[in-house]
């Protein structure tokens, strides 16, 4: 009976250690919340199943070799689990990779095109600033033109008023 107990105290070892697993996967695995209570169900059938043992042993001692078939059954159903969570760490992970990669790809492209058109915006700029650098010195030399039309023009007004104004005096 002693070596039942320990069985039953190691299944409920690995139960508990089931649902610590399951407790830090439950972050990581959103997606797989479904399937993921449909093992806790399980679980929840195997402690139940673990408590009818209890129950059963201490009231009829008789049929240890029945008890025997179960647990056995339950240690077989808790290994298929204990696989079944490794496949999901196993397929986590490479999602979670693949994941990662499509990210990284999407931050290169993302970096790619952002250069690109900084690139573009900064020849854009560079552009347009020798553009309007340009017509301010067209404006430049065109106002210098006209002001010196303007001061020939004064200066012309300013000589034909002192000689008429010299001549008149005469």
């Amino acid at each position: 009976m002693s070596s039942l107990e320990n069985r039953i105290s190691k299944l409920e070892g690995e139960v508990s250690g089931l649902r610590s697993e399951v407790g830090k996967l439950s972050d990581r695995v959103g997606k797989l919340e479904d399937r993921v209570g449909r093992l806790e169900e399980r679980v929840g059938r195997v402690e139940e199943a673990v408590n009818a043992l209890r129950e059963r042993v201490a009231r009829v001692e008789g049929i240890v070799e029945q008890m025997d078939k179960r647990l056995n059954h339950i240690e077989s159903e808790l290994r298929g689990l204990m696989e079944e969570f490794t496949a999901f760490r196993k397929e986590i992970g490479e999602r979670f990779g693949r994941i990662d990669e499509k990210f990284e790809s999407l931050r290169k492209e993302i970096d790619e095109r952002f250069e690109s058109f900084r690139r573009e915006v900064f020849g854009e700029i560079s552009g347009l600033r020798r553009e309007v650098f340009g017509e301010l010195s067209s404006l430049r030399r065109e106002l210098n033109t006209r002001f010196y039309w303007l001061i020939g023009i004064l200066m012309t007004m300013w000589v034909t008023i002192i000689l008429a104004i010299l001549l008149k005096a005469h």
